[in-house]
């Protein structure tokens, strides 16, 4: 009888742990790729939760009219800024500039492993140089955590 009701038990919480609600978090670094130092780099995280469908239109062939949603209602104020470092300086790529923003970066990973987030994803892309004239460039990362929802 011990042993039925200790598997029951397990069974339980294992029903209910694959049941758990999930809630993510996205961190986003932006780190200038631009020349001489020029651009901003920093890591960005957003205090506020926006619902997605307080800005989403369904598009038909009935109704293929412009989303009208207010610009100024989808952006948020409230947020954390980490200043990074640029990746170039005016003498060209700086070695140590990186290994300070994997530092911070590294440090804003672990403070939110320790708040109970989980790192689950991370992508990345660039835009960078498209020729002679063009002094823009980015390199975009993403961090998704997720945590259970108490």
């Amino acid at each position: 009888m011990k042993k039925l009701l200790f598997i029951f038990s397990i069974s339980f919480f294992a029903f209910f742990e694959t049941q758990a609600q999930l809630e993510y978090k996205v961190v986003t670094s932006v780190e200038s790729i631009v020349p001489n130092g020029l651009g901003r780099s920093r890591i960005i995280s957003s205090n506020e939760e926006k619902n997605y469908k307080d800005f989403t239109s369904t598009q038909t062939d009935d109704d293929n009219g412009r989303n009208k949603s207010d610009r100024g209602e989808i952006r948020v104020k409230d947020f954390d800024e980490t200043k990074l470092l640029n990746f170039y300086n005016i003498g060209g790529i700086r070695f140590q500039n990186i290994a300070a923003n994997d530092a911070v970066i590294t440090s804003k990973i672990n403070t939110m492993v320790e708040e109970g987030w989980e790192l689950a994803f991370v992508t990345s892309a660039v835009e960078s140089d498209a020729g002679k004239s063009d002094n823009q460039g980015i390199f975009i990362t993403r961090y998704i955590f997720k945590k259970t929802k108490l």
